[in-house]
């Protein structure tokens, strides 16, 4: 009985404990910074096989130290480990198809292979130490074209046969040498005294006109000097081949020290360079195989292609007023792709993006001729992009299309280049984000946030526009992967407070869901996380800014606002945040009972081309007094104490952090500026040129933006934390900036640093070090309680 007892008692400790430990209970920063997989791991990487029997997805279930491959098929839906010789006998799934999508060819591991879709069968082409890439069909489909080397080449199906189509080499062509006047009147001279020197000469000659007659055909010589080839394209008719050559500029290199190494020693990680470094430039050339020659595709007619920006004219007049005269206009550099043919061969598009972000041109190109003609012109004062920018293709042989804000949303539009007609298929104030045009090229395939800016549904759409099909209805983001025989629908769907998981149903509006993984861990699903209240407040230029409200239970008085990073991107949303640990933080703060706050500021993502670039000139004007209005916002509606507001975000939040701490001071009254940029002279070039244009040409906007001007403002408590192996945002930045503060005699601030970070902290121990410091900062300095 005694020995019953002791089993029975022992039995309950078990439980109890395996119940304890699957119980989150109040949060900490220890708890909600683990390693993420306590959470649970979501599956990812989507694909169909291509006969469309099977899915498969990246998963970790049982939280190894990495993710493995998995699978289910439409008749057995329970996921299984796929095996190791299943998934490197695995062809990738962005393989190449022919037009009847029943062959496909793709390259791994740099050798070339043909898929059958029928039998579901490889035939490896190649096995080279030297990778094959670029690869595709030929316009009659009966060679596979591919590039070796920086050159293109052609695999005849039936014969195996290969054929070298260019021929391209560095450096210059070796020349003979001149000869001054002098020397050609002695060689004369010396053919037509001597006669067998003549004869010698002319038996030369004779044998290297014989062996040119009786070499084979052979592809021009073409010397690129020290430039690099790509983009080599093969007309479909085979008497073209279509090609790009880039140039590097000579651009120093910033370097980022690594202190923790290894090897004991400090190590250099070379870095990027800096705003306003010279570019590379890049040109398109057309060779003419029959003809043998090289053409370059000319640009000069383009419209608007010598266009001086608009910012540029103020700085015009003050420079031509030193030096009495106007510059002559030039040509504008450009970036090429494409190009992208029709199926009968009879047309090629390309997209053409001036390097001052300022133009996108969609343009026809006539190889024979060379001649570029312009069919649709994107120009925007500050600078073009917006979802769907690189979105091209061909409905049919007369018909193309593509995605451009010109409307001031991103939507679809087809262009006929028989009518020279464009017609607008989508319209609203909404976004398409993604579009797919079906196998059948009668319909689209696309997601947008027509229903909320914080959902992502997945439509059907005729290519002639009209009222698109809604296909799936769960309130949340969808992810969509469409089976190749556009039949089913696997996607990954999240909602708030639920991550990722992934989902199977057929392709038809109202089908049913199924849930096919559950991913997330029993103590993740013990807390009652919050699901954020998503609303919208004014802006003082009348603008509506979504937000996200994280209410407590019982409130405090105090507030803080969460500052997404990156800029361009969404996060008053209602899916799962790639935020999640910034998630669980601003729950973790509700429980303390400060009212959350998280905003879609001026230049994020999802809300057209106005708000995007809301920001152009001046990073810290209406995106940081989207803040400030929010934060009054606060005080009306849920009666937070104006003299108790924090504000703290990473990357570009953490930028807002700084200009809101220096620049609004009797706003914030503490912030936590994590790796922050502090100086936008220091950034990259292709992010901060679009939007300040370059510190040489446009110095006011760099100025007017930069926290490192404006630090003699600071008033509150401000917390750094910055990673020291950071290749994104460097680690200079903050050490300038201390520098800075210390000028200054600024005592209320501190800087922690991690020396083993990058942009993106990996170790649960500095993500907990981080957050327990950011947490003492807004209990020290905004909860009065403490």
């Amino acid at each position: 009985m005694r020995h019953s007892l002791l089993v029975l008692i022992a039995v309950l400790l078990l439980v109890s404990e395996t119940v304890f430990s699957q119980t989150l209970g109040e949060l900490t920063v220890e708890k909600i910074m683990r390693d993420p997989k306590w959470i649970g791991s979501s599956p990812s990487g989507l694909s169909w096989s291509p006969d469309s029997k099977t899915i498969y997805f990246s998963w970790n279930p049982d939280k190894a130290p990495a993710d493995s491959l998995y699978k289910i098929t439409l008749q057995n839906r329970v996921p299984q480990k796929v095996s190791k010789k299943e998934r490197l006998a695995l062809p990738p799934f962005n393989g190449v198809y022919n037009r009847a999508f029943s062959k496909m060819v793709y390259e791994k591991n740099g050798d070339l292979y043909l898929y059958d879709v029928a039998n579901s069968k490889s035939t490896q082409l190649t096995n080279t130490v030297s990778r094959e890439s670029g690869v595709s069909f030929s316009g009659d489909e009966k060679k596979i074209i591919y590039s070796f080397d920086q050159n293109l080449y052609a695999w005849e199906i039936a014969t195996g046969h290969v054929t070298q189509l260019t021929d391209f080499r560095k450096g210059k062509k070796a020349t003979s040498p001149t000869l001054n006047d002098q020397e050609k009147w002695l060689r004369q001279d010396q053919l037509t005294t001597l006669q067998v020197i003549k004869e010698r000469n002319d038996r030369q000659n004779a044998v290297r006109k014989l062996q040119k007659e009786e070499q084979p055909k052979r592809p021009k010589e073409i010397y690129i000097d020290d430039k690099s080839v790509d983009l080599s394209r093969l007309t479909p008719d085979g008497n073209f081949v279509v090609f790009r050559l880039s140039k590097s500029a000579t651009a120093k290199n910033t370097i980022v020290p690594n202190y923790v190494t290894a090897s004991g020693f400090t190590e250099d990680i070379s870095g990027r360079t800096k705003v306003g470094a010279p570019l590379g430039t890049s040109e398109l050339f057309v060779y003419d195989i029959k003809r043998d020659t090289v053409l370059q595709v000319k640009t000069d007619s383009i419209p608007g292609i010598t266009d001086a920006p608009a910012f540029a004219k103020d700085y015009s007049k003050k420079e031509s007023k030193k030096d009495g005269k106007d510059k002559k206009p030039s040509l504008r550099q450009v970036s090429f792709s494409g190009p992208a043919w029709s199926d009968d061969g009879s047309y090629a598009v390309l997209q053409l993006r001036a390097a001052d972000n300022k133009d996108r041109w969609i343009a026809l190109l006539d190889v024979a001729t060379q001649k570029l003609t312009v069919v649709d012109r994107q120009h925007d004062d500050a600078w073009v992009g917006g979802p769907g920018g690189f979105y091209l293709g061909w409905i049919s042989n007369s018909r193309l299309w593509f995605v451009s804000e010109e409307s001031g949303y991103a939507h679809l539009y087809s262009y006929d280049v028989s009518t020279h007609t464009k017609k607008a298929l989508t319209s609203g104030k909404y976004e398409v984000q993604q579009a797919e045009l079906s196998r059948s090229k009668k319909f689209f395939y696309i997601t947008t946030n027509e229903v909320h800016p914080g959902e992502k549904h997945f439509y059907k759409l005729s290519v002639d526009g009209g009222k698109a099909e809604r296909i799936t209805t769960l309130s949340g983001a969808h992810e969509v992967e469409l089976s190749p025989d556009e039949k089913m629908l696997a996607f990954r769907y999240s909602y708030t407070n639920k991550p990722w998981e992934l989902y199977l149903m057929e392709n038809k509006a109202r089908a049913k869901p199924q849930q096919i993984t559950n991913s997330i861990s029993s103590e993740f699903k013990s807390y009652p996380w919050r699901d954020p209240v998503v609303t919208a407040f004014k802006a003082r230029d009348g603008q509506d800014v979504y937000t996200r409200v994280y209410k407590p239970a019982k409130p405090n008085g105090a507030a803080v606002i969460f500052v997404h990073g990156a800029g361009y991107l969404q996060n008053a949303h209602k899916w799962w945040s790639s935020y999640f640990r910034e998630y669980m933080f601003n729950n973790l703060l509700a429980d303390k009972g400060y009212t959350v706050l998280d905003i879609d500021y001026r230049a994020s993502a999802g809300y057209g081309r106005d708000w995007r670039t809301g920001i152009y000139q001046f990073m810290g004007g209406k995106d940081l007094t989207d803040h400030v209005d929010g934060a009054a916002w606060l005080v009306k509606e849920y009666g937070v104490d104006p003299k108790r507001i924090g504000i703290y975000g990473g990357s570009y939040g953490g930028f807002i952090t700084l200009m809101g701490l220096f620049t609004t001071p009797d706003v914030f009254a503490a912030g936590a500026a994590l790796r922050p940029v502090t100086d936008w002279a220091h950034y990259n070039h292709g992010y901060t040129s679009a939007i300040l244009n370059t510190p040489v040409a446009d110095s006011i906007a760099y100025a007017k933006s930069s926290p490192i001007y404006h630090a003699a403002g600071l008033k509150g408590a401000l917390l750094i934390c910055h990673g020291m192996v950071d290749v994104n945002v460097h680690f200079q930045d903050v050490v300038r900036l201390s520098q800075r503060l210390i000028e200054l005699g600024k005592d209320n601030w501190e800087l922690a640093v991690y020396p083993m970070e990058d942009h993106a902290f990996v170790e649960p121990s500095s993500w907990t070090d981080e957050y327990k410091r950011i947490l003492k900062l807004f209990e020290e300095n905004l909860n009065q309680k403490k």
